[in-house]
């Protein structure tokens, strides 16, 4: 399995917060579950950080089954919908930057 991240560095414009999360459960994340071969797209939202650490209010994690998926996914025209829901979303809410990060699932082990 290989999950693609979408780390959302930054903060949340003052006094938006629970409009910045209905906004990305209403507005963000259905666009981003119609990509093709996703198996689970969830949202987390950051209550807390460690000292020093940069602030990291969302991450949203999509899970493919392989690494072609993710690369038919990126190519999908889903995407473009997807990016622009995220993009106005981001331009009312949000300051900051999104990294994005892929993680093979055998590379962890408990």
């Amino acid at each position: 399995m290989i999950t693609r991240y979408a780390l959302f560095e930054g903060k949340v414009k003052e006094g938006k917060t629970e409009a910045f999360r209905k906004a990305v459960i209403e507005r963000i994340l259905p666009k981003w579950q119609q990509f093709p071969q996703a198996t689970d797209v969830r949202v987390s939202f950051a209550e807390a950080r460690d000292e020093g650490a940069p602030e990291l209010p969302m991450i949203l994690a999509i899970n493919y089954p392989n690494l072609q998926a993710v690369e038919e996914a990126l190519a999908s025209p889903v995407r473009s919908e997807a990016r622009a829901a995220t993009e106005e979303v981001l331009a009312e809410f949000f300051e900051g930057r999104i990294h994005h990060h892929v993680t093979l699932a055998n590379e962890y082990s408990l």
